[in-house]
């Protein structure tokens, strides 16, 4: 659909004299188009099973920790039928976008950013002042939330070898962020695929550390007693009603399918949902093992993080080297997560900083690389250090973000490029789930900016929490 535009990469289907291989060239007629940030960054050299492990990083996150504590206000049968439909509606968006993307390139026309299929299929201005802000905001803040929330496990680790210890939350911070100053240097998406394939093995072994932690407590006396009730004022029930459907479709959250999409080799076309289903057994595994033990075994006392909940008031309920062992899983887990999403800003720097002319090794490219990346992570710690509330604010961006990039947006493609039958059966399925997420994403940006009126009085900056 549309003309190829000067960021686009168009796609040569020939077969090459040596390897017979397919290779995806820039356009050559101007120097002055070819894109350093698609050149780059978006390397498309992968394979599915690469895709499967960037897929399952950025999706099968440490967030699935606050699953239990999402049931808390839903209870058993809406927590599981809201899980159930997150699972079934994410993994058809994904596809629908994916098929998007492959229609195009089999146009000659491949698009390898959220944006360049906003701004070819909705208009110029819909890419430029509406997804590409959106995305930018919405990955970034995963990169601060990501800091901060490696910065509290560290610190869990630190309080339990050392209770009387008197390090503050920042400096947790900080430590962490050097540790992602250094792995954002890595210099493309498709170079994460060894890292991500750690990655994916992480995230099965704290999410089974979680769920055999969750059942040794639920079966011993150490726990509370269990209470499935849900608690408060009808109001108070109905916003957390509305916060726990915003953490569940959050944690389904991608808003990356397009750069990760790019990272194939061409031809891309059945790679994606290959790449999904090795995402989705995962999720599957994690997803439902961690909810499901944790409102076992906590009930309506489940925390934010269900890790919270294996110590009680400073004693812990599980062995110590377990709780050392899990927060580890985490942190290694978050550090590859935050570099994923910190793609798109590397793209975006690239882009504006490096010469396409020039080798992607260059004294003339790796020098701004190392300063522009390093600033941004700079950037990110001090947000995360100085706002240790952040998870509230992202809150409210991940309304705005995921909703719309996730599971309004792909519909909307799907319909505007294909042009089902309005008389069609997924035609009205796909306006009926852009409808239904654009007034959830409503309501969760509401129910968020309340949360953050009613913590307003306990924030502080560099806050020790």
């Amino acid at each position: 659909m549309g003309t190829l535009l000067p960021t686009s990469i168009a796609v040569h289907e020939e077969t090459e004299k040596q390897n017979g291989s397919q290779q995806l060239h820039p356009p050559k007629q101007k120097d002055a188009d070819v894109d350093a940030g698609a050149l780059f960054v978006l390397k498309s050299k992968g394979s599915w099973v690469h895709c499967g492990y960037h897929l399952t990083t950025s999706i099968v996150a440490p967030p699935l920790l606050s699953l239990p504590y999402a049931f808390k206000f839903l209870g058993w049968t809406a927590g599981i039928f809201c899980l159930v439909i997150g699972a079934l509606v994410s993994f058809y968006s994904y596809n629908l976008i994916s098929l998007v993307l492959e229609h195009h390139a089999q146009l000659g026309h491949r698009q390898l950013r959220f944006r360049d299929m906003a701004r070819d299929i909705l208009g110029p201005r819909w890419g430029r002042y509406f997804v590409g802000p959106i995305q930018f905001a919405v990955c970034y803040g995963a990169v601060v939330a990501c800091t901060l929330l490696g910065g509290q496990c560290m610190k869990a680790i630190y309080l339990l070898s050392n209770p009387n210890g008197s390090m503050k939350l920042y400096e947790f911070v900080v430590i962490f962020g050097c540790l992602m100053l250094i792995l954002g240097q890595m210099p493309s998406f498709h170079s994460l695929r060894h890292i991500n394939l750690v990655s994916l093995v992480l995230c099965l072994a704290y999410s089974a550390c979680a769920t055999a932690g969750s059942i040794y407590i639920g079966e011993s006396s150490k726990g509370p007693k269990k209470d499935y009730s849900l608690q408060g004022e009808t109001d108070d029930r109905l916003f957390g009603v509305f916060n726990a459907i915003a953490i569940i479709a959050t944690t389904y959250g991608n808003g990356i399918i397009p750069e990760i999409q790019a990272t194939l080799a061409p031809p891309v076309k059945g790679k994606m949902f290959k790449g999904l289903s090795v995402c989705y057994t995962v999720l599957t595994l994690t997803f439902f093992s961690v909810a499901v033990s944790g409102y076992w075994a906590f009930g309506n006392e489940s925390e934010g993080l269900i890790l919270s909940n294996f110590v009680d008031n400073g004693r812990p309920l599980v062995p110590k080297s377990f709780i050392f062992m899990t927060n580890i899983f985490t942190i290694a887990q978050l550090s590859a997560v935050g570099v994923v999403y910190l793609q798109p800003t590397n793209e975006v720097l690239e882009r504006t900083f490096a010469d396409p002319e020039s080798p992607e090794f260059s004294l003339r490219n790796v020098v701004p690389r190392l300063i522009s990346r390093s600033l941004a992570m700079v950037v990110a710690t001090t947000i995360a250090a100085m706002l240790p509330f952040f998870g509230d604010i992202n809150s409210v961006i991940g309304a705005f973000g995921f909703m719309p990039l996730d599971f309004i947006l792909p519909v909307v493609f799907f319909n505007l490029t294909f042009k089902p039958s309005k008389r069609s059966p997924i035609f009205w399925l796909n306006v009926t789930i852009a409808a239904v997420f654009s007034a959830l994403g409503v309501i969760a940006a509401i129910a968020a900016v309340r949360q953050i009126a009613l913590d307003a009085k306990n924030y502080q900056l560099f806050a020790n929490v």
